[in-house]
């Protein structure tokens, strides 16, 4: 066996038990907001490593960041599942924010700005989109009667970005000519991605349609769906340039090697990074039209 082919092995098995364990997470609101408070932990984790080893003169404190990522995304959850109902859930999280910047004081690092910078942006990047998935997931029954969990709507934005890859590779692969953006990322391609967008499409007209079949149905209509799986895929395909753009900002090929076969968990979840966020606002301005 070649190690081509062995990396292959590895890679597939990665690929079919990380399915599996996200499949598994969403099926139970506690096994989801536990599943991703250790996702948001392991990217922040990953992440602030990263810069510190690769940026120049920067030194994130790896924990109190991850601590205040997992923080905010619990925060978050807590709210959307009505276990508390006031602000004062977030005290813990904006004293962590303002130690963060004091702390900077007394470091005697050579460039504060730069520190606070990666730190920052680590928060909005990586805790900020993983605790909005606390929006799609927990809403408030349409008879006022508690919190409703919807398993479908978070589940869906992954299956969409897993169908926009498998679309992307299998065409692009095939058709593949014209550069989507070559500075970053030389390997996508227009055709790849349109092939990605048409199997999402083709992917969300099938949940649509089953989720409105029977009598209970869904919050969103087969249009809608079709909507969500359009902006899952541009948001998706962007969140993905943009962590190239930052792997090439600090010059290296992958985030971490956590997951076999696939790199870090930046490398995992850089679709969903921008996706969800995309998702939450495209389901509000539903509401307000």
């Amino acid at each position: 066996m070649t190690e081509k082919q062995k990396n292959l092995i590895v890679r597939t098995i990665t690929g079919l038990l990380f399915v599996a364990i996200m499949v598994c997470g969403f099926l139970n609101p506690r096994a989801m907001v536990l599943l991703f408070s250790i996702i948001t932990a392991l990217a922040l984790w990953e992440y602030s490593g990263l810069v510190n080893e690769e940026a120049d003169s920067v030194q994130v404190n790896r924990f109190i960041s991850t601590v205040a990522g997992v923080y905010i995304f619990v925060a978050v959850a807590a709210w959307r599942t009505g276990i508390v109902n006031n602000f004062v859930v977030m005290v813990p999280y904006i004293l962590s924010v303002i130690y963060l910047l004091v702390s900077e004081l007394y470091t005697g690092n050579k460039n504060a700005i730069n520190d606070w910078a990666y730190t920052m942006f680590g928060q909005m990047y990586i805790a900020l989109p993983f605790s909005l998935i606390n929006i799609l997931a927990f809403e408030m029954a349409p008879d006022g009667s508690g919190i409703h969990f919807d398993t479908l709507l978070p589940m869906s934005v992954f299956i969409f970005l897993w169908a926009n890859d498998t679309g992307a590779y299998c065409s692009g692969s095939l058709l593949g000519k014209h550069k989507l953006f070559p500075r970053i990322s030389p390997h996508k391609s227009w055709e790849g991605s349109i092939g990605g967008g048409i199997l999402v499409l083709i992917v969300a007209a099938i949940i649509g349609y089953l989720a409105n079949k029977g009598t209970e149905t869904h919050t969103l209509n087969l249009y809608q769906w079709l909507g969500l799986g359009l902006v899952v895929v541009v948001f998706g395909t962007w969140g993905d340039l943009v962590e190239s753009l930052f792997k090439r900002t600090l010059g290296v090929k992958d985030s971490g090697n956590i997951l076999p076969g696939h790199g870090g968990m930046l490398d995992r979840f850089d679709s969903s990074l921008m996706a969800i966020p995309a998702a939450v606002v495209y389901l509000y301005t539903l509401q307000i039209f």
